[in-house]
């Protein structure tokens, strides 16, 4: 799996793989310190273009950073999980809004009080939003 694939899955497992893979071959290459650099400023630089919202400043080294790195990889995917409950919720809050104006706007209907074109001032649905739940059966 490449770094890229690996920090776009939901479960950052597999880039803490990717990265050891490569800490192992920095390790392996007669060039260890100058390939340990280019490589740590290369992943660095991918990942925040990657949006990967995480302190990478401290880290200087693949190799001797390692620990830091999963440790920033945990933060990320729990920033990101939060991310995704707050977005939830939002969309849950959302979706009850809806639900409660289209219950007052079939009450408002049942009620017969207002015309379809006042309706929409109190509920916030659209005229034709109106329109349909008018040509709903009662349920």
């Amino acid at each position: 799996m490449t770094i890229s694939r690996a920090a776009h899955a939901g479960d950052r497992t597999p880039l803490q793989a990717a990265v050891d893979r490569l800490v192992r071959l920095i390790q392996a290459d007669p060039n260890k310190a100058r390939l340990d650099r280019l490589i740590t400023r290369w992943l660095k630089r991918h990942l925040q273009r990657l949006g990967a919202q995480i302190d990478l400043t401290q880290i200087n080294s693949l190799v001797e950073d390692k620990a830091m790195l999963a440790e920033n990889r945990q933060h990320w995917a729990e920033r990101e999980r939060e991310e995704g409950h707050k977005e939830g919720r939002q969309e849950g809050l959302e979706e009850g809004r809806q639900q409660a104006n289209r219950e007052t706007a079939l009450q408002l209907i049942s009620i017969g009080l207002l015309k379809d074109s006042q309706i929409p001032q109190a509920t916030g649905l659209s005229l034709a939003q109106i329109e349909a739940l008018r040509s709903q059966p009662p349920s």
